[in-house]
């Protein structure tokens, strides 16, 4: 026993007590709320402490970082999940609008119900313990805990049909019909309403799979059953379209919020830059708020550095990651540089387009 206590009081050699100070040099502080504390001054307070609140610090911080960069990189936002139903459009609508992000990519769930609050209709509060069978029997759908009129689904699906019918027949990549549907709503609350004012181009690479696909494929069968051409989604289109928008930026940032097709499209186009003969060298900045976790393999959970091995994302990146649900980390990381004013100093990026081809990509 004497030798173990011996051992105990064994002291550090110079080099290794130098660097335990050097490990132990920032203490944990407790996160403090104040009277008349902001929703940034709480994210602010998150910098010291741990686990998950620590990580939305992070995230708020790299996109303070990328909306600061006097370079002003061409900043991507991938949007998946629930993220209309959960509430989350004003926030997403207002990022646009105060030039935080420059290009959308977007399940086609999400932007269908953008579309259909911007015809007048509504998501409604529901029950996950809900008898589905009565729902079912009332034309109600759910959505975890929030209900949708299916009626008014039918009817929106029916409208984006209507508008593939009075379009020029030919190919069109999922932005240029995003873009004419905006052009036809008049909610300034809606994301993509908002998107087509200022000229942001909105991407659905996986379209057809979501209910704008059902209202177009309504348009293909009656082109069919009258022996008519009609408008049809060019998904590599799409790919051309915006590994344009990459190869012309000086820089690039991601923000993904979930994960899913958006997040693997936005990093793939940084790859087919070779196309181009470019090597953009990845993102410069990227965060992810999601709670799918990296150990089951999948994309949507996979860190942001492994996407570092296939040069998506810089060796050099300023990166990180929230595994936080987003309808609470999004409304805390966007409180943190909307209260702040951190987006004050960027131009809003002009896209013109002619048919496929990026003519012109400039600041202001």
């Amino acid at each position: 026993m004497s030798g173990i206590k011996e051992f105990a009081r064994q002291k550090l050699n110079k080099n290794n007590a130098a660097l335990k100070r050097k490990i132990l040099s920032l203490p944990v502080k407790s996160v403090k709320v104040k009277e008349g504390s902001k929703i940034a001054d709480l994210v602010g307070n998150f910098k010291n402490s741990s686990i998950q609140a620590r990580n939305i610090y992070k995230c708020a911080n790299v996109f303070r970082k990328m909306l600061q960069d006097k370079i002003q990189p061409t900043v991507y936002l991938g949007l998946a999940g629930p993220l209309i139903a959960a509430g989350l459009r004003d926030i997403i609508r207002n990022m646009i609008k105060h030039k935080m992000v420059d290009v959308i990519v977007s399940t086609g769930a999400i932007i269908y119900q953008d579309i259909y609050q911007a015809r007048g209709f509504k998501h409604y509060i529901g029950n996950p313990d809900a008898d589905d069978r009565i729902l079912d029997r009332l034309r109600i759908d759910r959505i975890y805990d929030t209900y949708v009129d299916d009626e008014k689904f039918w009817d929106t699906d029916n409208w984006i049909g209507r508008v593939a019918d009075t379009m020029r027949p030919g190919n069109y990549s999922s932005r240029e019909f995003i873009e004419e549907l905006g052009s036809r709503l008049s909610d300034e609350n809606s994301i993509v309403t908002t998107a087509c004012k200022y000229g942001v181009p909105v991407f659905v690479p996986a379209l057809n799979d979501s209910s704008i696909g059902i209202g177009l494929t309504g348009h293909y069968h009656r082109c069919k059953t009258n022996d008519k051409p009609g408008a049809h989604i060019d998904s590599i289109q799409d790919n051309y379209e915006i590994t344009q928008t990459i190869v012309k930026s000086k820089k690039t940032a991601a923000i993904y919020i979930a994960g899913g097709v958006p997040k693997n499209y936005i990093n793939d186009a940084v790859v087919m830059g070779y196309i181009f003969n470019r090597d953009t060298g990845g993102h410069s900045y990227a965060f992810q708020l999601t709670t799918d976790a990296p150990h089951w393999g999948g994309l949507s959970g996979s860190t942001l550095k492994e996407a570092t091995s296939w040069g998506k994302i810089n060796n050099d990146a300023s990166h990180a990651m929230a595994f936080v649900e987003p309808s609470v980390s999004l409304p805390l990381v966007y409180s943190y540089v909307f209260q702040e004013k951190f987006y004050k100093s960027r131009k809003r990026k002009k896209f013109i387009w002619r048919k496929d081809i990026l003519e012109s990509f400039k600041n202001g």
